[in-house]
């Protein structure tokens, strides 16, 4: 997994490889780039690039989520290298925003409103996805953001538990997607029934009603 996105109003590219833990995360700072790591297992949880034009060029940046290819990535390790860090990225082009069908659905044991949908995303098992929203229903075509979906809010996707039941990805309403004139309800977007399962989810690339 790699989730890059930049801030220019600090200038800095945020590279985040792993969940955040239960346990303090340390950091290091050489020059323009800090390492941060798990405080017990020493996992490497992200990085910080300070400066990325100097590394990356400013044609590749903006604000929020930036996908970088394997050219990128590997001025990245450049600098990682320059810097003394022995901890490399890898480039990461699988979609985390995808096509996914409501196969089954059944009712939250500890809540009245949520449900439990096995959702296909074109793995060799459905994935378990608890959801809230009060359109959903079996045979959709939906939005499914796996774990590592980078929100256009910010927010990056982990697997949970929602009121006692896991839930490994989330699906998402219009709102979420930040599409335009998303209407500020809730409610999933519905795909049409040709969208193909496990694809990945390019607005443009769909005819959306909502």
């Amino acid at each position: 997994m790699l989730i890059t996105a930049f801030n220019h109003r600090l200038d800095v590219l945020f590279a985040v490889v792993a969940q955040d833990s239960e346990f303090t995360e340390t950091s290091e700072r050489r020059g323009n780039v800090t390492v941060i790591r798990d405080a017990k297992s020493g996992a490497l949880v992200g990085m910080n690039f300070f400066h990325p034009a100097d590394i990356l060029g400013s044609d590749v940046l903006h604000d929020g989520q930036v996908k970088l290819g394997e050219a990128d990535v590997a001025k990245l390790n450049t600098a990682l290298a320059n810097a003394g860090f022995a901890e490399r990225l890898t480039a990461d082009p699988k979609p985390y925003l995808v096509v996914g069908f409501v196969k089954e659905l059944k009712k939250h044991p500890n809540s009245d409103h949520l449900k439990i949908a096995q959702v296909d995303v074109g793995e060799e098992k459905p994935r378990q996805i608890v959801v809230g929203s009060p359109n959903v229903a079996e045979g959709q075509k939906v939005v499914a953001a796996l774990p590592g979906a980078f929100m256009p809010s910010g927010k990056i996707i982990w697997p949970g538990e929602l009121r006692g039941v896991p839930s490994y990805g989330m699906l998402c309403a219009p709102r979420e997607l930040a599409l335009p004139n998303a209407p500020q309800k809730p409610g999933l977007l519905i795909l049409p029934a040709d969208a193909p399962v496990g694809a990945a989810f390019i607005p443009a690339n769909f005819k959306l009603t909502y």
